[in-house]
């Protein structure tokens, strides 16, 4: 019995052999031979490598060694926070003063965001400021900065898109009280435009605190995030260090031979000086993965998931066969003609697969047309299964929250 056992894992071996054989063939002719592909069984062992030490641009690839950068530095349960107060009493209705803003670098507040916080404010009876909104601590708001609220205070005042309100109204449904009633969304009215706090923050007046709004949980932030790539992750980085400290980061977990092979000049990956290897990223991916298992979380939650997850990759190896099957993440910058897709695949027989694909100097479409074939062909050479995932479909507003202060 152990000699046939002996002769069925050659038999298998000598197969796998013949397949990987060919995907260097199938690496060549799709991606072609100048073009940068890795691909790394569970064990560490080498299955694919092309060009595979070659540093190129990634683009938003390197969002990747920032997300392991700010979930090392804050852990995956961290919260943002961004703080309302009024240095006047409130009476009738009315705050009289100025309604201050003390933001705690939230990359993901938004309108349903400002709502909810509105909608708390009015609870506690302020329906009118007689001053204006000012704001301190460089403010973020609807994924671009907002120093002055002038574009918080607007929403505020009730100029909020529809759907945002219907999303906050939605909140309430299977909770204790009924939906809110109104179909007009709640607002302020401000007597004076917003503005920056003045040089020296606050005059002889004094805050007192009303809400605290507490972001989602960093590790859905970042979810959301990666899911379509959003280029917030510039300034984000500054939460981890800064993107010298994220690059130190990112080549401390990879081997001393592959630690040139990572240049991070942003966090986001638009700098024309991002530099990645495949071989790195695809370390760097095995880093972001040991990182969150140690809090019992897997690489899709936090990257988006072929075919299943909206964003980047919603359209993309979406097939019947295909969809759930590939855990990842994008990179496009056309004008540096770089595309790049690296991931994960889960197997029946050789635990997780790693890839990277850092393509360069080809169009955008073509590239990524390159890169689904040249999966296509690797899934088809592994007894792959899907990832075992169910996405949180509820508004991102729904994991933020908002406290009222005694």
């Amino acid at each position: 019995m152990l000699r046939v056992a002996l002769l069925g894992l050659l038999s298998a071996s000598l197969a796998y052999g013949g397949e990987w054989r060919s995907l260097e063939a199938a690496a060549r002719s799709i991606l072609g031979p100048g073009q940068g592909v890795y691909i790394e069984a569970a064990d560490g062992s080498v299955l694919l490598a092309q060009a595979a030490a070659t540093p190129v641009h990634p683009a938003s690839v390197s969002k990747v060694p920032t997300t392991l950068a700010l979930l090392r530095k804050l852990g995956p349960e961290h919260r943002f926070l961004t703080t309302f107060a009024a240095d006047g009493p409130i009476a009738g209705g009315t705050l009289e003063g100025d309604l201050w803003v003390q933001s705690g670098g939230d990359p993901y507040f938004v309108d349903e965001n400002a709502l909810l916080v509105v909608e708390r404010l009015n609870e506690i009876g302020v329906q009118r400021v007689s001053g204006t909104l000012r704001t301190r601590g460089g403010l973020t708001f609807d994924w671009q900065s907002d120093a002055d609220g002038a574009r918080l205070s607007q929403v505020m005042s009730g100029r909020a898109p529809a759907a945002a309100w219907t999303a906050v109204r939605g909140l309430a449904v299977g909770a204790d009280v009924a939906p809110a009633a109104s179909l007009v969304a709640p607002e302020i009215q401000f007597e004076r435009a917003a503005n920056l706090a003045p040089p020296g923050g606050a005059d002889s007046r004094v805050e007192r605190v009303l809400l605290v709004h507490r972001s989602q949980p960093l590790l859905t932030l970042l979810k959301g995030l990666n899911d379509y790539s959003n280029n917030i992750f510039k300034p984000l980085a500054d939460a981890a260090g800064g993107a010298a400290e994220v690059q130190s980061l990112a080549r401390s977990v990879v081997p001393a031979a592959m630690q040139s092979e990572i240049v991070v000049t942003d966090g986001a990956g638009g700098d024309p000086g991002n530099r990645l290897s495949p071989r790195a990223a695809v370390k760097l991916l095995r880093a972001l993965e040991q990182e969150l298992a140690a809090d019992n979380h897997a690489l899709f939650d936090i990257l988006p998931v072929a075919g299943i997850d909206q964003g980047t990759l919603r359209q993309r190896l979406n097939a019947p066969d295909e969809a759930g099957r590939v855990v990842g993440k994008t990179g496009t910058f056309g004008d540096y003609g770089a595309s790049a897709l690296i991931g994960a695949i889960a197997t029946r027989d050789q635990g997780t697969v790693y890839f990277a694909i850092l393509n360069h100097g080809i169009a955008v479409p073509e590239a990524r047309r390159r890169q689904d074939r040249f999966l296509r062909a690797l899934l088809a050479r592994l007894p792959s299964v899907r990832w075992n995932y169910e996405p949180d479909v509820r508004a991102a507003v729904a994991r933020a929250e908002v406290l009222i202060t005694p």
